[in-house]
C-alpha cells in the first residue's frame, strides 16, 4: 500500500493494519521529509488519544493530514508505532 499526496509517495508499506476503514502504516515508512510538526490533538473512546503531522509538500502544507497514538488504549495495541491519513491524501495499492 502507498499514501501519497501532491505527488509524493508520503509512505509505502506491505505491512499496513485496517481499523475503522483506515489504513495505518508502520511509522517508520513515512518519508519524513514531507512530514512537519502539528500539535493538534484529538481522543477516541476506545484508541485514546491521537497526536498529528501535517504534511509539506513543494511549498503547499496540508495541516494535520495524519494521526497516530502514541500511547494507545489495550483495546488498541494494533496502532502502535503506527500512522494513518486523510485530508486528500490517496491510499492505494
Amino acid at each position: 500500500m502507498k499514501a501519497t499526496w501532491n505527488g509524493a509517495v508520503i509512505a509505502r508499506s506491505d505491512d499496513t493494519v485496517v481499523v475503522e476503514g483506515n489504513h495505518y502504516f508502520p511509522a517508520a515508512s513515512l518519508d519524513r521529509q514531507y512530514v512537519t510538526f502539528s500539535n493538534h490533538r484529538t481522543t477516541c473512546p476506545w484508541k485514546g488519544q491521537a497526536h498529528y503531522y501535517s504534511l509539506l509538500v513543494d511549498g503547499e502544507l496540508n495541516p494535520d493530514a495524519a494521526w497516530y497514538y502514541p500511547d494507545p488504549k489495550p483495546d488498541a495495541e494494533m496502532v502502535k508505532d503506527r500512522v494513518a491519513f486523510w485530508k486528500g491524501v490517496q491510499i492505494e495499492p
